[in-house]
């Protein structure tokens, strides 16, 4: 496969265009050879682009995923109706990260399965998926306030994990097992109080207080 490289000057649509390719098909080669064996020179020559000009867009193997985890956000993220209760909205918002990630599927099961073996990248990922389950738990319209606020995310984070864990061994078409994952663990997070609505912003929910345990279901672990 060849792609020219887009100059300096291009549009930022055809930079969009070359990097859309480049993910794609280094997650192709992730799938096909692993992560760790993922080599983005092999890329570069495999997509017909100068090294150097893919180093200055992709300087780490990490900025991969990294970047498919901000399309994964700002399809989550973006303002196209949601469901109107908070278990609604924190459902559509995890189910339409998980949409992007089945577009990668075979190359994120191949990062995942090397997080144990890279502690730098599951560093990094953890970091970067807390950040992300604070600003989804904000936008479902959770109350962050207090040191209540901050155990509420991380709870939001467990609840990614858990279902993350089923998406990655869920092969049917219609991501079925995982929805049921998921409607499992936010039934678990409002028997145990965790979903208490902002009050500055939304009104008209229960008010749910404490936490649900996720410790038995790799809560803990880093994801994407």
């Amino acid at each position: 496969m060849s792609h020219s490289f887009p100059s300096d000057t291009a549009d930022a649509p055809d930079l969009e265009t070359f990097d859309a390719t480049f993910i794609e098909t280094a997650m192709r080669m992730a799938a096909s050879d692993g992560w760790a064996r993922l080599s983005l020179v092999d890329v570069a020559l495999e997509v017909g682009a100068p090294v150097d000009a893919v180093r200055s867009r992709f300087p780490f193997k990490y900025t991969i995923l990294l970047r498919i985890g901000q399309m994964a956000d700002e399809s989550a993220m973006r303002d196209d109706g949601m469901g109107a209760t908070l278990r609604e909205r924190l459902f559509d918002l995890l189910m339409r990260r998980l949409d992007v990630f089945q577009q990668y599927r075979e190359g994120l099961r191949a990062a995942l399965h090397a997080l144990p073996y890279d502690p730098a990248l599951a560093a990094l990922l953890g970091a970067t998926t807390l950040d992300t389950m604070r600003w989804i738990a904000d936008l479902a319209g959770i109350d962050l306030s207090g040191f209540g606020g901050a155990l509420r995310v991380q709870a939001v984070t467990g609840i990614w994990t858990y279902t993350l864990r089923a998406w990655e061994q869920d092969d049917s078409p219609d991501l079925a097992t995982t929805m049921a994952t998921l409607d499992k663990a936010l039934d678990r997070a409002e028997r145990f109080g965790m979903l208490k609505p902002s009050t500055t912003r939304l009104t008209g929910e229960n008010d749910h207080g404490s936490l649900p345990d996720f410790s038995q279901d790799h809560a803990a672990d880093i994801v994407l």
